[in-house]
């Protein structure tokens, strides 16, 4: 599992979109137009990383269809530690979700 959480995490162009994806996740399930509104990134490009992020095991889906809802993969919360310390070896830092209410553990204080 490891492995292939540094692959998609940092092994290619997308990973540090899939990263705010799985973050994101961690906070709550959220379906892929959430997650595009949350992110500002465009719907397509949301469901292209998480058709990625599906195929390694890293997100589950609940449901069918456009109401689909994602969450980590129970492989993914085991070895959440694992997914921590390859967003701090890349220096990918997840940013507060203000919709959710939510701190995802960035310290804005100056």
């Amino acid at each position: 599992m490891e492995a292939a959480l540094w692959y998609v995490l940092t092994g290619t162009r997308g990973g540090p979109n899939r990263a705010r994806i799985l973050w994101t996740l961690r906070q709550r399930p959220r379906n892929a137009n959430q997650l595009a509104e949350t992110l500002d990134l465009h719907y397509e490009t949301v469901r292209h990383h998480l058709d990625v992020l599906q195929d390694n095991d890293v997100v589950t889906r609940g449901g069918e269809g456009y109401g689909a809802v994602y969450l980590p993969s129970e492989r993914v919360r085991q070895q959440w530690d694992v997914v921590e310390s390859i967003l701090g070896e890349v220096d990918i830092e997840p940013e507060r979700d203000e919709q959710a209410g939510t701190d995802t553990g960035v310290d804005t204080d100056p």
